[in-house]
C-alpha cells in the first residue's frame, strides 16, 4: 500500500472510535490563585481537538494530591472519559505531588508513555531528566502526566500523539494489540 491509501484507511477506522472523550486537568498554585494564565491546558485542548478529540473538561486545580485523585476518580469512574491528561506538578518541589497522587488511584501502570516522552524531551534538553510523570490506566482510562510549561507541554503531548489512538482503540477493546503495519 502507498502512504496516501494507508492515511486513508486510518482515517477511516479513526472515525469509528473517535471521537474520544478527554479530561485536561492542570496543576498549578498560581494559576489556581488567578496569578498566571494557564496556557498549558488550552494548548493540550487545542492539539487534541486538532486530531479530532472531544475535550469534555477543562480543570484547574492547586497541587493538591487529595484534590487530584477525586477528579481522576470522577473522571474515570463517574464520568467515564478515555483520555486524562494532567499538566503540571511532575518535577522536584516538594508540592509537586502529581505523579503520586497518579499512582495511587490507577490500577495498572502503563510506563512506556512516559518513559518515551522522558526520552524525546532528552533530546532536546537533558533538564527531561527530571520530569517525574507517570502513565496508568484506571478502568478504561488512561492518564498521562505531562510537565506544567506550555512548551514541554506540546513538545510530549506531540511525542505521543499519534499513538495514543491506537492505545485508546486497545483500552476499549476495538483494536488487537498486535496490529501494526
Amino acid at each position: 500500500m502507498s502512504n496516501g491509501v494507508k492515511s486513508e484507511l486510518s482515517k477511516e477506522s479513526i472515525s469509528e472510535d473517535l471521537p474520544f472523550k478527554v479530561a485536561i486537568i492542570t496543576l498549578s498554585d498560581k494559576g489556581f490563585r488567578n496569578e498566571r494564565i494557564d496556557k498549558s491546558g488550552p494548548l493540550a485542548k487545542e492539539m487534541l481537538e486538532h486530531e479530532g478529540y472531544d475535550v469534555v473538561e477543562m480543570i484547574l486545580i492547586p497541587d493538591d494530591a487529595e484534590w487530584l485523585k477525586k477528579e481522576l476518580i470522577r473522571l474515570c469512574d463517574q464520568d467515564q472519559v478515555d483520555l486524562v491528561l494532567t499538566s503540571g506538578g511532575t518535577g522536584f518541589s516538594l508540592r509537586d505531588n502529581t505523579p503520586e497522587a497518579t499512582l495511587e488511584i490507577s490500577d495498572r501502570v502503563a510506563p512506556g508513555i512516559a518513559e518515551y516522552m522522558r526520552y524525546k524531551s532528552m533530546m532536546i534538553t537533558d533538564r527531561g531528566m527530571l520530569s517525574r510523570g507517570v502513565s496508568v490506566i484506571r478502568k478504561q482510562t488512561l492518564i498521562i502526566n505531562l510537565p506544567g510549561s506550555p512548551k514541554a507541554v506540546e513538545e510530549n503531548l506531540g511525542f505521543v500523539l499519534d499513538t495514543l489512538e491506537h492505545g485508546l482503540k486497545i483500552l476499549k477493546g476495538s483494536a488487537s494489540e498486535c496490529a501494526r503495519d
